[in-house]
């Protein structure tokens, strides 16, 4: 009687990554404009957010969430490989906080 093999759980598929190349075909479809003016405006829309996110900046996307700079200080960190302490410098992070509408859509 030959031995059972242990089963592993399936991983569930992942989600697609969608871009904002991928879409523009929908909004032009759902404005009425061609796909080269929702690109580039999709892009000045990235321009726009990081210009004011750089200026220090929150940017509310009612319906999505608000981006905004955040300030991470100093810390002592851990090599994982060592073990040895290390310092790890200040920086800034962009943080996302999902709107209520969003939450509940997904």
């Amino acid at each position: 009687m030959a031995a059972k093999q242990p089963t592993t759980p399936a991983k569930p598929p992942s989600a697609a990554t969608v871009t904002l190349k991928q879409l523009a075909p929908d909004l032009a479809a759902t404005h009425g404009l061609t796909k080269k003016q929702t690109e580039e405006m999709l892009a000045s829309l990235v321009e726009v957010v990081t210009t004011r996110l750089k200026a220090g900046d929150k940017v509310r996307l009612t319906g999505l969430g608000i981006l905004q700079v955040r300030a991470r200080p100093a810390r002592t960190g851990r090599n994982p490989a060592t073990g040895q302490p290390i310092e790890i410098k200040a920086s800034r992070k962009i943080a996302f906080s999902a709107a209520k509408e969003l939450k509940d859509a997904v």
